[in-house]
């Protein structure tokens, strides 16, 4: 016992020990202590062999072995059979409610081709043209471009900045802070000239500039007046009475479905709010009024699609077109005609049946993925890494139970139908914030530890929470700017705002909305100005007086704190 005792302190010594580099250098240690890993390994592996080579004792390992693939046998076994059974069994309980758990369930019907918006030529061709040779294929299952390349043109491209000077373009009011926009500085940037491209000492505009100075209003509606002709053509196509882009649905992987209009409605959105705003400047109000009107449609045309990015991309689209909406209000440049125009619009949208409607989408989506990644498990990687470097090794992704998917199926689908969905009350026409913050909370503390049954609920949804109140806010907007409506209306007529909402109805309005924050009347009073306040109380839930929080050192507002606020420029 001595002598092994001795014999470790002095390998300890030699090797391990705070002296052992000025004994022996670093790298021969190292050596060393591989070669004695390796030695001990065949030393082991030599033994087990002597023992296996006895019959009783190969027998005991056969014996052993087949025992323990049985045990592996009963483990897939059992977690196979108890996911299967558990998702089913939820699935079954949650459809007798009247809830679905496939995409299809979503997926908007065919429409006649000859009515549909999203297949009219300037659609078809700026679509061929993002997407290129192959993915078009895939979108219109036609044969063109063999040879790699294709002959459309993006009408729809449509930029209001330079190529080349996208980062110092100016930018526009905010509707939310109660600003306007100043188009002189739009004016200047349009007139001056650009390089066609870092390298060339070519200079040249993208924009036709008049040779003489003009208004800030006519430059600019000069500047944009090349995308007059595909604004047109896309007014005249939006008058068709349907909308239903050719989306994959029955892609293999949801997660591979296009969905590259959306950025390009979202660009001609942003041409057709500058173009809106310098028109009512230009005192064009029936003009600006068909911009708005045309920006509404194209917020309109993609509510069908059942993928939350969709719908996400519609509410920063009525934003965008709440700006000239704003203005035209704040500045007293619209009609009452046109006021009831822009009112029919407006009330036509209902962002808390599209929040429930996207959430069931969402519901699809995230049951399909799941399917899909059961399926293929060479796409696990896209969730089980993190900067393009494998979390986990792909080689481990065949070994993982099918019933590890139906559990983590199973938690999705449960916090998304039992707290997600519930989240907006349609009939009531509100949102209740706390019980989004419950839901997050809830969420939190399942997935606080990780699980095998809970790794996709932990990656995919904590993002969800802050979705219902994107949708509220968009709801809230769309009031605000009504009721606003409202008011110009009744100043039209009595020469100021009234004292309360009640006067606005049934008039002005046919019913003053309520907040959709708690379902109180929305806060108004007038101001010492001539102007008034109007708010609802925003997703903190509490009265802070009509005012906006924008955080420190910051520029935009941050809506989980403050009011929700219309309110126009001091005079």
């Amino acid at each position: 016992m001595a002598a092994t005792t001795i014999g470790f302190l002095i390998i300890y010594l030699i090797f391990i020990g705070p002296y052992s580099r000025l004994l022996i250098p670093s790298d021969t240690i190292k050596t060393l202590i591989s070669s004695l890993v390796v030695a001990t390994a065949i030393f082991c592996l030599w033994m087990f062999v002597r023992w296996l080579c006895c019959w009783r004792n190969f027998k005991k390992f056969i014996f052993g072995l087949a025992c323990f693939a049985t045990l592996i046998a009963l483990f897939y076994a059992e977690e196979d059979w108890r996911g299967w059974h558990a998702w089913n069994s939820f699935k079954h309980e949650w459809e007798a409610k009247g809830e679905h758990f496939d995409l299809a369930s979503v997926t908007p019907a065919p429409v006649p081709e000859e009515q549909n918006f999203a297949m009219t030529p300037i659609w078809v061709e700026s679509m061929k043209a993002v997407l290129g040779p192959k993915r078009s294929r895939q979108w219109f299952g036609d044969k063109f471009a063999e040879n790699g390349r294709t002959n459309f043109t993006n009408r729809l491209l449509l930029n209001l900045q330079r190529e080349n000077r996208w980062n110092d373009s100016p930018t526009n009011g905010d509707w939310a802070r109660g600003t306007t926009t100043d188009l002189k500085p739009w004016q200047a940037y349009y007139r001056a000239p650009a390089q066609t491209n870092r390298h060339s000492p070519i200079v040249t505009n993208e924009f036709p500039i008049a040779p003489q100075l003009q208004s800030p209003a006519e430059d600019v509606l000069l500047a944009l007046s090349k995308y007059n002709l595909a604004i047109e053509e896309l007014r005249q196509a939006s008058q068709l009475p349907y909308s239903r882009f050719p989306l994959d649905y029955d892609c293999e992987s949801p997660a591979a479905i296009l969905l590259p209009q959306i950025a390009v409605m979202k660009g001609c959105t942003l041409v057709l709010q500058l173009r809106a705003i310098a028109e009512l400047h230009a005192g064009q109000s029936d003009k600006a009024l068909a911009d708005v009107e045309l920006s509404l449609r194209l917020t309109d045309s993609i509510h069908t699609e059942p993928f939350l990015i969709s719908h996400l991309v519609r509410i920063a689209m009525l934003q965008i077109t709440l700006q000239p909406i704003f203005e035209g209000l704040a500045e007293h440049r619209w009609s009452d005609a046109q006021f009831v125009a822009l009112d029919a619009e407006l009330a036509k949208l209902d962002f808390l049946t599209d929040y429930k409607f996207a959430m069931r989408g969402e519901l699809g989506f995230l049951s399909a993925s799941t399917d899909s990644l059961m399926r293929n498990r060479q796409d696990l990687w896209m969730v089980f890494s993190q900067g393009g470097v494998p979390l986990i090794p792909p080689r481990i992704y065949p070994l993982i139970p099918t019933g590890w998917f139906y559990q983590n199926q199973l938690n999705c689908a449960r916090m998304v139908v039992a707290y997600y969905v519930p989240l907006a009350d349609v009939s009531q026409e509100t949102v209740s914030p706390a019980a989004a913050r419950h839901a997050d909370e809830t969420l939190r503390a399942e997935t606080k530890k990780t699980t095998p049954y809970n790794i996709l609920e932990k990656m995919l949804l904590p993002w969800l929470g802050t979705v219902v109140e994107k949708f509220a806010h968009a709801q809230a907007s769309v009031d605000l700017a009504r009721t606003a409506i409202a008011l110009e209306r009744y100043r039209l007529v009595h020469g100021e705002f009234p004292e309360a909402l009640d006067a606005l109805a049934p008039q002005f309005i046919a019913q003053v909305p309520h907040d959709v924050i708690g379902g109180g009347p929305l806060k108004y009073r007038r101001t010492s100005d001539g102007q008034f306040v109007l708010y609802s109380i925003g997703w903190n839930e509490r009265d802070d007086g009509g005012v906006v929080f924008i955080p420190k050192g910051g520029s935009q507002p941050k809506f989980e704190e403050g009011d929700w606020v219309w309110r126009y420029p001091a005079k």
